[in-house]
């Protein structure tokens, strides 16, 4: 029996922030799989070695968290003052699932640089030395997202001293702007039950205060102590407790339900990347999964957050943006634990270290909206040049 050599697909293997992924321009996938549909996702299952059931992903891309099982496709823009459509596909481990629902806020500070290496911008808006500003619209979301990328000679710059928690080694800062990234896909409004604080009956498990928003993902925040919880938990304490990772993802299904995201908690499984269930404490000292000590005082709040069903290793780009808006709303859950009062600025204890966010709110009409959410990543360029992957009639056409 013959078999089809492998497919060479151009690719760019890129970390932006604490994540990995990998990256296309559209124009270079496979004709079927330029479209959104079972071909595309089929695709980049395989690209990244999904679904695995050993949970390893050896024969793919894939890192085998979810950090790093994802996928980015972009092209030049043809939303009006945008220069890059971005569109971000979150690969499932273990089940054959492709989820669309969201944005990741780690691989945004990587698209300006992977769209000025592979001729998306305009290069009458590339400075010799500088910033080059890249307007990039988020597909998945249908959001503004405004990246700063340092340029030296003509080059995005990557090496540079800027330090990241939850990243080992420096590289060149790039600041993003979040413009108006409230009301995240189909959730509603940025409170969408329109409340600050609900209570929340999860079947099975009991009652919980929440706050639930939509800013930069759809979130779902509660206070550490409801969970039996003190804010300092690290990987092995959530991820290597199986009933509790149930107790967690029951209540990120009753959440889903109350802010309308899903019509019933049994849908939940086919939306694993969003919403997020997050919770909050006081500062207090605590040491990262670096070893390093972070002192109450030098954090405002400190958060944990669970990402598609483990925690995430240090926060993901966008729960930081809900972070930042939530603590900014005097009333919330994260703005309490974070010592009340209305602030612009927020930095928290993440399981890797610290994070410093900005967000800009305000009331309008009796309803809160937040205009601009703002922080600092990195990005790098890790591997670049063809995918390989098998033949397969589902794509390859």
């Amino acid at each position: 029996m013959t078999h089809a050599p492998q497919l060479r697909i151009p690719a760019t293997y890129m970390r932006g922030g604490t994540s990995k992924g990998v990256f296309f321009k559209l124009d270079d996938l496979p004709r079927a799989a330029r479209v959104p549909g079972a071909a595309r996702d089929a695709l980049l299952m395989r690209v990244i070695g999904s679904p695995d059931p050993y949970g390893k992903h050896t024969d793919g891309m894939g890192g085998a968290t979810s950090s790093t099982s994802k996928c980015v496709i972009l092209s030049k823009s043809e939303v009006p003052d945008h220069d890059v459509d971005y569109l971000y596909g979150q690969v499932s481990i273990d089940t054959a699932f492709v989820d669309w629902s969201g944005n990741c806020g780690n691989l945004s500070s990587a698209v300006g640089p992977f769209a000025i290496a592979n001729g998306l911008i305009d290069p009458s808006r590339m400075p010799e030395n500088g910033h080059c500003t890249v307007r990039i619209w988020q597909a998945n979301i249908g959001k503004t997202i405004i990246a700063h990328v340092p340029i030296t000679n003509g080059q995005v710059q990557e090496t540079g001293d800027f330090e990241l928690d939850g990243v080992t080694f420096p590289a060149a800062e790039i600041p993003l702007e979040f413009v108006d990234p409230s009301d995240d896909g189909d959730a509603g409004a940025m409170f969408p039950t329109g409340n600050l604080v609900d209570t929340l009956h999860v079947p099975g498990v009991g009652e919980f205060q929440v706050t639930m928003i939509t800013a930069g993902i759809p979130t779902i925040f509660l206070r550490a102590a409801d969970l039996d919880f003190d804010g300092t938990e690290l990987q092995p304490a959530i991820n290597d407790n199986r009933a509790l990772l149930d107790k967690l993802e029951l209540i990120r299904a009753a959440g889903a339900v109350h802010m309308g995201l899903i019509a019933s908690m049994d849908e939940a499984s086919k939306r694993q990347h969003t919403p997020k269930v997050a919770w909050v404490a006081p500062p207090r000292d605590y040491v990262a999964s670096s070893g390093k000590t972070v002192r109450a005082s030098d954090i405002d709040v400190l958060a944990r957050a669970m990402s598609m069903g483990k925690l995430h290793h240090a926060m993901m780009g966008t729960a930081s943006v809900a972070i930042a808006t939530a603590a900014a709303v005097p009333g919330t859950l994260v703005n309490e634990a974070a010592g009340g009062g209305k602030r612009d600025v927020v930095r928290f204890g993440h399981p890797s270290g610290t994070l410093r966010v900005g967000a800009d709110v305000a009331q309008v009409g009796g309803a809160w909206i937040v205009t601009k959410a703002v922080m600092s990543r990195s990005a790098r360029v890790l591997m670049e040049g063809t995918v390989r992957v098998p033949a397969d009639p589902s794509y390859d056409s």
